[in-house]
């Protein structure tokens, strides 16, 4: 298998970014069987037995170690990021928020697998191929949402804010916006406009969750694109050839932290370095990819700029 990224590309949960969401269920499967205190996500592994992937599907059933593929700085990464997404959406939604969206949603399970509160309605959005399979693979698992579960199968790069109001989304109302490892594979300027499009849909008292890298220092990009070829090279290894660096988009970008702040949102941050502190899990070791920098950041709609 061999995939790479262009403009107006389309995919599958098998091929280019798609297959990175199955990668993620993969370790987030490996993650909760192993530490259940952290992480219980029971579709992970079902998920990526109906994409098909062998390798992925063996890694996630614990047929194959995860060694070198899925290391353990992978593994926990998956446990904080999962309950730092958990925990924030809960929060909200205890708080009163009704409305969550979860963009770009892949194979998140937590429309069924979160204990929502009545009334909750939970909007998915991704690209109709892969909102349709994971909605016929739970359902012939006789998994049923937990939420009302409304899916809107549109490309993040098309209009998909009509396509959500056309759902039943309501921007009078609070919303808890999901954008949970998503920025990192849209251009500069498209993530601008995802941010922007949040905001302009958002009533005073939303809250939104979503990472924010930093900028790269002299360097660090070229350091982190030989971090990934080796990480391609792995996988390739084993007869999964995915190209990382070319799923990536580099450069300068507004970091998010800082252009959210200016759109009228309060933030707390926290690095992942201190969520794995936090957790009672190590440091990352060999950190070529700076992940220990990225900040997790969650917070609300106090201001407008419309």
């Amino acid at each position: 298998m061999h995939f790479t990224r262009y403009d107006g590309d389309t995919w599958d949960l098998a091929s280019s970014v798609g297959a990175t969401a199955t990668m993620a269920a993969a370790t987030r499967a490996i993650a909760t069987r192993t530490d259940h205190a952290l992480i219980d996500d029971p579709f992970a592994e079902p998920l990526v037995r109906a994409v098909g992937i062998d390798l992925l599907t063996r890694l996630a059933a614990g047929e194959v170690a995860p060694d070198d593929l899925v290391g353990p700085a992978a593994i926990d990464g998956a446990k904080v990021r999962t309950k730092f997404y958990d925990e924030f959406l809960l929060d909200a939604t205890s708080a009163g928020i009704t409305q969550v969206v979860i963009l770009a949603s892949g194979l998140d399970s937590r429309a069924y697998r979160l204990p929502w509160p009545a009334g909750t309605v939970v909007y998915e959005v991704d690209q109709p191929q892969v909102i349709e399979f994971k909605t016929r693979t739970l359902a012939e698992l006789g998994a049923a949402p937990s939420a009302d579960r409304r899916v809107v199968a549109v490309d993040l790069r098309d209009d998909w804010p009509a396509a959500l109001r056309a759902a039943g989304f309501d921007p009078a109302r609070p919303t808890a916006w999901s954008a949970e490892g998503l920025l990192g594979y849209l251009p500069s300027e498209a993530q601008d406009r995802l941010l922007d499009s949040i905001t302009e849909l958002s009533a005073l008292g939303s809250r939104v969750a979503t990472e924010s890298r930093p900028n790269p220092r002299p360097g660090d990009e070229d350091q982190t694109k030989e971090g990934l070829h080796r990480i391609s090279e792995r996988w390739r290894a084993h007869g999964f050839d995915l190209d990382h660096v070319r799923l990536r988009y580099f450069g300068e970008r507004n970091e998010a932290a800082s252009y959210l702040t200016d759109l009228g949102w309060t933030l707390n941050t926290i690095t992942v370095r201190d969520l794995l502190a936090a957790n009672d899990l190590p440091p990352i070791k060999d950190d070529d990819l700076r992940m220990a920098d990225v900040l997790y950041v969650n917070g609300a709609l106090n201001k407008t700029t419309k």
